[in-house]
Parts: C-alpha cells; structure tokens; sequence
C-alpha cells in the first residue's frame, strides 16, 4: 500500500473532506511550516503559542503544498488543493507520524529522554551511527508533540536508524510521544530537578521520564543512567517480560558500561569503559562521558564496530549552546546557556572549574542566569546554586541575571566578596552591553542560564564593543597548565 495517498491520508487522520478536486498532484512528506515547504508535501495547520498556521494555509499552497490539514474550516478558503478538516490537527500530525513509523520496519528506532543531555547524546548516537549506517536524527531539539512527529515523518524508507529525541514539560507529555515512536532502543540519559513547576518533585520527574520505556517494543532493549536517582528500580517494572533488556552506563559500581576512568582538558574528554577501551572526546565536562557511554552503547547494539565507534566519538561535536566554546572580542566565551536546572547549573559549575580554575594569568568569570519553571521550589534552588557558587573560590568575578538570582546572589556573597559579583536585571539591551563592558581581554567567562534569559546576547554585545579576535586566534592557557583533571 502506498503512504502518501489522499484516501489513506485521510483514514489515518480521521476528518472530513472540504475539498477533493479532481486531478491533485502526488503527495510526500509534511511540513508545518509555510515558509520552508517543498512541492507536493502536506501542509498540516498547527496552532501553537506563538502562531496559528491557519493563518499561513494561502502561503503554504502558493509555496507548493499538495494537501492542506486545518481543523478551522473558515481559514481554508478555496485553495485549490485537497483539505481535509479535523478537530486537532495536533493530534492528526502525532497519528500521522505513529502510521509512517510501522512502515519503517528495516528501521531500528531509538528514543532518547532524560532531565539533562538528551540533544548532545542524540548528537552523539548519530554521528557515531552515521559513519557506517544511514539515518535521520532529531534536528536541533525537536523532542515535543510537534517536533518528534515531524522527526519520524522526515526519516526515509531506507533508512537503518532513527533517533528520536524526547522531552517534556508535564506530566503525561511523554507516554503518547513514545507510543508514536515504539523505540527498539530507549534511551534516558539523566534524572535532575527539571520543569518542577509541571513535575513537582523529583519523584514526578522520575515517574515521567521512565514512561519512556512504555513504548519499547518486544525484544527492545532500556539504556540507562546508573547514576541518576531512582532511576534504575522505576526502569525494572516497566521492561518486564517480551525479551525486553535493560543495560545501564556511568560511573556507579552497578553500572553494565561502567565509567572507570576519566581524564578532562580544555580540549575535551578521555574516558574508560569498564577498565579497557578508551575514547576521547572533543566535549567538556564529565556528565558528556556519561553522554557518550550512552552512544556507545547504542553502537553496540547495532553492532558498530569497535573502531568506528572511537573515530565517531573523537570527531564527534557538540550541538550550540552546550558547553560550546566561542571567541568574541577576545574573550573565550563558554556558552552553556541553552536551558538551565540545578543539576546542570552545577555541573556547569564543576566543570569550568575543573577546567580553568588553575589556568595562570586567566580572569574566571561566571555568568548565571535564572533558572526557570520551576515552582515554588525556586527560591530554595537558587539559594542551594548560590552556595555552590560561593564555594568556586576560583571565579574572579561573577554576575547574576535575573529576579530569581538575588536568591543566589544571597547565599554566594556570603563568601565571595561584594565587588567579586554584579546584578543585572536582565540582559536585554543596555543589561547586555553591562555584562560585555565588565569583561577584558584574555577572560574565559561561562553562561548558563534558561533558555529565555538569553545570555548569548552578551556575546553579541561584546563583539559590538571591542575589535575582533585576529583570524584564526584563540584565548587558550599557557602552555604549561592547566593540570588534567581526573576522576
């Protein structure tokens, strides 16, 4: 049977027709997006927070669209291509994606979750996957009710590997995401204190992600994080029976790819898998071994090879704004502000620490931002970040962004003394150019902070201010330092 006809189409999304002319040209692939859409592709009208795409429907066919999807029959007009009316095209876009995934049956499908690290390991799975197999892999951090329907729906026939990535907001998020998707592989990388204004506690965090492991099919296999919380004994129940296995990684004991050793520089990572094989890495910080642990087993399971997995992983980069090193205005800028939890604020922390605290004639500046959604626990949470951050005796200078930073700002000046640190309402504007004039030449700064602080402004900023870095110039430390951090 042929996917993309009008009649199939219209049986997996349910609806009426508002119009069926005569003579419609083939049909492939869906966009949700007017301004991106090829010829023939279905154009599915999603009403999101910040747009509506009925609005865009007369776009999308001047653009090419073959089929228009809109659960608002006025907004269709007369656009002479077929359009069929449903209640939700969300919803139609999720059934639409789940049909297409049980036509990739030489597909094996893996869904990667968790609280941190969920893109930088899908990163990882596909470019160590991509080297010996064909795929498709979540773009940028697609993983809601919009973006992993259009994951599965952009994989090819042919394709021997998929990675979906996962996330969530609330409770009950996931479970129809993984029903979709029906991974043979199911990744969760971590558990922290993430979205507590949807999840409410860690145990609401643990009790969502595990939901992951809900869609596994028969024979399908559970990676996960050794060393996150509760995680392995809410794994068990779910994986129960049908062949189903469960393998974990980390640095615990309990750990079956166990991080025994690991080795950081400013250049990456060095790490040991069960006392024998090593990789490197060009990532920072250790919580991307246990990024890569996950890869590599997910490699394994596909059979890579072993070589293939070392070469993947060596050439492997990280996705922006993860701990992504950038040079502007002749500050080294280590961007980390792609979204923010406590767990990730802190080994944010631990990391540029371990990294650049002993670097000589270094200036260490850290730049926090609030982190976001996450309830009443907010206050609590900034305080705990803050006493972290009052212990980085390293940092020379640190500036706080944001309302819920004065909480942090509390606990950290109680030993960081108060000319060390800056308060900054927010990085908008005049806030940004602020933050970029306090810095100098030669400063290797961090930023972390939620995703809607938008502390990348401050990059900007200092590139507007200060001349640019000679091409092909960097700020790295003197030869000599700093020391390899061990684990």
């Amino acid at each position: 049977m042929t996917f993309w006809t009008l009649e199939h189409i219209k049986g997996v999304c349910g609806g009426t027709w508002l119009a069926r002319p005569e003579g419609a040209g083939p049909i492939e692939g869906v966009s949700i997006d007017s301004r991106t859409i090829r010829p023939g592709q279905v154009f599915i009208a999603i009403k999101g927070e910040k747009h509506d795409g009925h609005a865009f429907v007369d776009g999308a066919v001047r653009a090419g669209a073959g089929m228009v999807v809109v659960s608002d029959a006025k907004a269709a007009g007369k656009v002479g291509v077929p359009v069929l009316l449903v209640a939700d095209t969300g919803q139609a876009l999720l059934k639409l994606a789940q049909a297409y995934r049980r036509t990739l049956d030489t597909t094996r499908v893996i869904a990667v979750g968790g609280s941190n690290g969920k893109t930088t390991t899908v990163n990882l799975i596909h470019q160590v996957l991509g080297r010996t197999l064909r795929g498709t892999a979540s773009p940028k951090s697609f993983n809601n009710a919009v973006g992993v329907p259009l994951t599965i729906l952009n994989a090819k026939r042919g394709d021997q590997y998929l990675v979906c990535e996962v996330g969530t907001n609330a409770p009950g998020e996931i479970l129809p995401l993984t029903r979709a998707i029906e991974p043979d592989i199911a990744v969760i990388t971590s558990i922290g204190r993430e979205h507590l204004e949807g999840l409410h506690s860690l145990q609401g965090v643990v009790q969502e992600e595990v939901s992951l492991l809900t869609g596994l099919k028969r024979s399908g296999v559970a990676i996960v994080n050794a060393d996150a919380p509760g995680l392995m004994e809410s794994a068990r129940p779910l994986i129960a029976g049908e062949g189903r296995q469960m393998l974990s990684f980390g640095f615990s004991e309990k750990a079956d790819l166990r991080l025994t050793s690991t080795e950081q520089t400013p250049d990456g990572l060095r790490l040991c898998l069960n006392g024998r094989t090593w990789f490197s890495l060009p990532l920072l910080g250790l919580h991307n071994a246990s990024n890569a642990a996950a890869a590599v087993a997910v490699a394994r399971r596909l059979g890579v090879a072993q070589e293939e997995i070392e070469k993947g992983l060596a050439g492997a980069s990280g996705p922006p704004m993860r701990l992504e090193q950038i040079a502007a205005g002749g500050v080294r800028f280590i961007n980390d502000a792609y979204n923010a939890n406590p767990e990730s604020v802190l080994a944010a922390l631990k990391t540029f620490g371990e990294v650049f605290g002993s670097v000589p004639g270094v200036r260490r500046v850290v730049v926090l931002g609030d982190m976001l959604e996450l309830g009443e626990q907010a206050p609590d949470l900034h305080r705990e970040v803050g006493e972290a951050l009052g212990a980085c005796t390293w940092a020379d200078h640190v500036i706080l962004v944001g309302r819920l930073s004065l909480f942090a700002a509390d606990r950290a000046m109680r030993t960081l003394s108060a000319e060390r640190v800056t308060l900054l309402e927010d990085v908008e504007g005049p806030g940004a150019a602020r933050a970029a004039g306090l810095l100098r030449p030669g400063d290797v700064v961090l930023l972390k902070g939620s995703r809607r602080m938008g502390l990348e402004r401050i990059i900007d900023a200092r590139k507007a201010i200060s001349p640019p870095m000679l091409a092909g110039a960097e700020v790295k430390p003197d030869k000599g330092g700093p020391p390899v951090a061990k684990r």
